[in-house]
């Protein structure tokens, strides 16, 4: 049975919305912590920055292609058993990727962390909505943000740290360790939240069913592709981040907090203020506020990157900063606008917007990043082209429900529900 938000029990509140954002964090804090072992690895591996940057393409390759059955499997099997064996394979692959003799070992291990880190960071995102609804769900869900903000910005730096301990392995047995823990966490602390009576059938067809009917409902995707396209705005930075801060900005191995810091700082800024907002004020006039916030980001981004001061911190962050602080805003409030489009088929639908950023963010790192990451004015334009296209799609959105409750003779723009 669904726990209503009317009475829900401090367990609830603190504890399973912790686990929940830690679990989040392993897909994202898994990107970006080898960065600060580039250059020991190109040197061990003789393997140039365009080979090194393999690391990242291939984990967001092998992530993007799972993450597609993740959910669904989560629907049929319960969100526990799905976490617990993604987590088993992805610390495997951790101590593989420790071990591994060369650049190509290494990577077919960085492909297996990939396909297994969905598995936390997508069902995770689930079982908030199994649980509450309304102004709960998305404080709890900007709670989660907040935490799983973090991730970005302490993977480089955690890694930077184990570094002065030791050789490169030593950043893949950490993230072994923190699976570990993470299995530990989800055994100990975190309920199951889909019962039996609710789970779809373990079948082919049924999966695949689910899959077919959320892809084909057109307001899934202009919303999907608003989040991945503003969102992705930033991630170019983050994927870029070993020639942004080395290459662009000429900084040492143990800088990328300085981009990190601020870009991560000003999302989870943005995403206790949707926490705050949650009853006060529409999803609607949030998600527009923070889309307008990310946009006028974006033009900052160029004007600063045009200008003398493009490489001179901190201006040379501002823009991306205004960017993440309007993500913070919208990407919870999105998420739940998103997942109630089908209660019934929740890690479905995380699945395939799961899948469409990861996409989009893979295509970035292997088309995008080599050709804008030669300047600052590159990823600076590049990021304004994302952020702009996700403005449009959401205002298209909008528009067509204002053009469909017309119709209906009902308004787009529903109440907020009161705080509790």
């Amino acid at each position: 049975m669904t726990v209503r938000p009317e009475a829900p029990s401090w367990r609830l509140v603190v504890i399973v919305p912790l686990v929940l954002a830690c679990l989040s964090m392993i897909g994202p804090f898994s990107i970006d912590t080898p960065f600060p072992a580039f250059a020991e690895m190109g040197r061990e591996f003789d393997a140039g920055s365009s080979q090194l940057q393999l690391i990242v393409t291939v984990y967001l390759g092998s992530f993007a292609a799972m993450s597609i059955f993740h959910g669904p499997l989560s629907d049929a099997l319960g969100r526990r058993p799905v976490m617990l064996v993604s987590l088993v394979v992805y610390v495997a692959a951790s101590i593989g990727c420790a071990f591994a003799p060369g650049l190509g070992w290494l990577l077919v291990c960085r492909a297996l962390q990939g396909l297994s880190a969905g598995g936390a960071t997508i069902v995770s995102r689930t079982v908030i909505r199994d649980l509450f609804e309304g102004a709960t769900a998305q404080r709890l869900m900007s709670r989660v943000a907040v935490i799983f903000g973090i991730a970005p910005a302490i993977g480089p730096i955690v890694g930077g740290l184990v570094l002065q301990l030791g050789r490169w392995p030593l950043v893949f047995v950490f993230q072994a360790g923190l699976g570990v823990a993470l299995i530990l966490a989800v055994l100990l602390l975190l309920p199951e939240t889909l019962p039996r009576e609710r789970r779809v059938p373990l079948r082919v067809g049924s999966v695949l069913g689910g899959l077919v009917a959320v892809a084909r409902e057109t307001a899934f995707h202009r919303l999907a592709w608003a989040t991945a396209l503003i969102f992705g705005a930033q991630f170019l930075y983050i994927g870029g981040a070993a020639i942004f801060v080395v290459d662009v900005l000429g900084q040492g191995e143990l800088d990328f907090w300085k981009l990190f810091v601020p870009m991560i700082g000003s999302m989870m800024f943005g995403s206790w203020l949707c926490g705050r907002a949650a009853g006060r004020i529409t999803a609607r006039r949030l998600i527009s506020l923070g889309c307008t916030i990310s946009f006028t980001g974006g033009v900052v981004g160029v004007l600063v990157a045009a200008s003398p001061l493009a490489t001179d911190l901190p201006w040379a962050v501002v823009g991306l900063s205004l960017i993440a602080l309007g993500n913070g805003m919208t990407y919870p409030t999105m998420q739940l606008l998103l997942l109630d489009l089908f209660p019934e088929r929740l890690g479905a639908v995380v699945s395939m917007s799961s899948f469409l950023a990861l996409v989009l963010n893979a295509v970035t790192a292997v088309a995008l990043t080599p050709f804008v990451g030669t300047s600052a004015l590159g990823f600076a334009t590049a990021a304004l082209v994302g952020v702009g296209a996700g403005q449009l799609l959401w205002a298209w959105h909008c528009a067509l429900e204002d053009r469909d409750c017309a119709v209906e003779g009902t308004t787009a723009e529903r109440e907020p529900i009161e705080l509790l």
